[in-house]
């Protein structure tokens, strides 16, 4: 278990990093665009790469922030509850988006790949819309084995065993 939250944890952090990368850089082609359309040269396309990025940016920031537990949720009544109860709704929830994100995954691999023997291509640069979702399906399967080590470490602390192995 060990080794495989060190490999999740590298990925999550260098998926961290690409998103960031991402958020930056639609600032700055946002930031551009404005100022090229104020003096009547405005950034061909920047729309559809602002969309492209935004994209990438939240694929890729998932895994990073559920293992912050920075995700959004209502805890007001959970925290009233003892712990091992809280565990155990825990686990269920994750459970649930655990079959959730990894059919979420399983449906953008097959639309990546139905999208590429299509040949589809964005409407303005004539990108392959298929790398972006294979970069979703990518981001969303990583963030899915995010959400089954926090069920497994969740398992390990309800049975009362040591959470580092």
């Amino acid at each position: 278990m060990n080794r495989v939250s060190k490999i999740l944890n590298k990925t999550s952090d260098l998926l961290k990093n690409i998103s960031a990368l991402g958020l930056i850089c639609m600032m700055l082609l946002t930031f551009f665009d404005v100022v090229g359309r104020k003096f009547g040269h405005p950034i061909f396309g920047s729309l559809e790469i602002v969309s492209f990025l935004a994209v990438i940016t939240v694929a890729t920031a998932l895994p990073y922030t559920h293992k912050l537990d920075g995700h959004i949720g209502v805890e007001i009544l959970v925290r009233l509850l003892p712990d091992t109860v809280q565990i155990m709704i825990s686990i269920i929830t994750q459970l649930l988006a655990l079959v959730f994100f990894s059919l979420a995954s399983w449906q953008m691999f097959l639309y990546a790949v139905h999208t590429q023997n299509s040949g589809e291509l964005s409407m303005n640069l004539g990108f392959p819309v298929y790398i972006l979702i294979y970069v979703l399906g990518i981001g969303l399967c990583i963030f899915s084995l995010t959400i089954l080590e926090s069920i497994i470490r969740n398992f390990i602390k309800l049975l009362g065993g040591n959470n580092d192995s």
